[in-house]
């Protein structure tokens, strides 16, 4: 069955940087385009950053441009998110998805059909 594992989350300080993973498994990896989104405390699930199969085409929420990078290795199989300049306001638990169809990447969490169970990051002031 499709299986998304994240990891890296922590406690870090504001300025500090993080590196998630997302290890999948239980489908053909490098034929879905794959999300990241995030949620805090008392808020909706809000979509952070996706990437096309190839990795060919990224995109991004606003809020966090310039700060973020998603990529992917189609051969581990697995997505990464790459964080700089961390501040209190990107505290969530950040959720790795499989987009359902299609490949260009939306922001819209109904797009996409499988989902980790999220790994908390958490940024002190």
């Amino acid at each position: 069955q499709v299986q998304l594992v994240e990891s890296g989350g922590g406690l870090v300080q504001a300025g500090d940087s993080l590196r998630l993973s997302c290890a999948a498994s239980g489908f053909t990896f490098s034929t879905y385009t794959m999300g990241w989104f995030r949620q805090a405390p008392g808020q909706e699930r809000e979509f952070v950053a996706g990437i096309t199969w190839s990795g060919g085409s990224t995109a991004y929420a606003d809020s966090v441009k310039g700060r973020l990078t998603i990529s992917r290795d189609n051969a581990k199989k697995t997505v990464y998110l790459q964080m700089i300049s961390l501040s209190p306001e990107d505290t969530a638990v950040y959720y790795c998805a499989r987009k359902r169809l299609g490949v260009v990447v939306t922001p819209n969490a109904y797009d996409y059909d499988s989902w980790g169970r999220g790994t908390q990051v958490t940024v002190s002031s």
